[in-house]
């Protein structure tokens, strides 16, 4: 970008001063030095035990890094309260203080439309991730500040997760299916769309957990202590993200019953999330047998949040990203067929 730069300049003869402009090419970090403020954003996540949000607040940090972004990363301790009354500290705060947007992922099933209402009222950006909200068409018509959602298509993951069982068990069976919360819509969209694409053969048994592999764990080992637990019920295990599907392995891998166990473990887990070091690595080790990958987002939201903040321009009112298999369905439908000749099961 260029600058004009006055400068006064002296001639030897004369002694007379004269001014000119020149104009010099600068750096963005030069130019962002003498004439752009730097802008700081809070993104508040809703665990820090959690493969996803780890990911999350890594992705957020390289992306505010290269881009010249301050971020404060807040962890809600999967509390919906915790996470509102953390939000409202900043945008009540002196307005000196006041970051110039907040992204965040919703613990609780509102996403808190009063709190984005304040911040928007003191001016202060807000974006939703990974949640379809109804209430951003109306804060956009009364005010100025980029109000938009960014949410990874959980419908969409669903019907994935739903054609990784079909894949699976194409002549029906029994999954048991470790869901999120009962109040999240994430965990409500994926269960829709696992219905739309799995099988009329398989049936489900749902249990609920809170996205944490202690959580999954807790849960499965309280379900195993029941008389109707047999693994002779169940054909797969299926969990709506990596943790939760690894929390539940340990608590099989726990079981007293010798015979069980090794019936439960040879089991297909399944998960969501496919982060590279975790569920995309259980894949390889055997730990599940599928995974799909959902890319994080905090890294996009902060890329639109500077852009739209710098240009004036207010984003989309809803973004969606896309999410794929791991491996491909192609790819499980082998696995399974190859397995059933194993075992002379045609």
């Amino acid at each position: 970008m260029a600058t004009g730069l006055k400068l006064q300049t002296k001639t030897k003869d004369t002694r007379q001063t004269r001014f000119s402009y020149v104009t010099l090419f600068t750096s963005p970090t030069m130019e962002s030095r003498w004439s752009v403020k730097k802008l700081k954003f809070v993104v508040s996540l809703t665990t820090n035990d959690n493969d996803y949000q780890i990911e999350q607040a890594a992705a957020a940090s390289e992306t505010a890094s290269r881009l010249g972004v301050g971020i404060d990363l807040l962890y809600a301790e999967n509390d919906a309260i915790v996470q509102s009354q953390q939000l409202l500290k900043i945008i009540q705060s002196n307005p000196d203080s006041h970051p110039d947007g907040i992204i965040f992922e919703p613990v609780g099933g509102t996403a808190m439309p009063q709190v984005a209402r304040a911040a928007a009222a003191a001016g202060i950006a807000w974006v939703i991730l990974n949640r379809e909200v109804d209430y951003l068409t109306d804060l956009r018509r009364n005010f100025k500040v980029p109000l938009f959602s960014l949410s990874s298509d959980h419908e969409e993951i669903g019907r994935i997760q739903g054609r990784q069982v079909a894949a699976l068990l194409p002549n029906g069976g029994a999954v048991l299916l470790i869901q999120g919360p009962g109040e999240n819509l994430a965990a409500k969209q994926r269960t829709t769309g696992m219905y739309e694409t799995k099988t009329s053969g398989v049936q489900v048994k749902a249990m609920k957990a809170n996205w944490t592999e202690a959580s999954a764990h807790k849960a499965v080992s309280s379900w195993l202590k029941l008389s109707t637990s047999q693994p002779s019920t169940l054909d797969a295990i299926v969990a709506q993200d990596d943790s939760m599907a690894l929390g539940a392995r340990k608590a099989f891998q726990e079981s007293q019953n010798s015979a069980s166990r090794d019936r439960w473990l040879a089991m297909p887990f399944l998960g969501i999330d496919g982060m590279p070091k975790t569920g995309q690595a259980y894949v390889r080790q055997g730990l599940l047998i599928a995974t799909i990958i959902v890319p994080t987002n905090t890294d996009t939201a902060i890329e639109m949040l500077a852009t739209a903040l710098r240009t004036g321009t207010n984003p989309p009112e809803k973004t969606l990203t896309g999410a794929k298999s791991f491996p491909a369905i192609e790819e499980l439908t082998k696995k399974r067929s190859q397995k059933s000749h194993a075992s002379g099961k045609v």
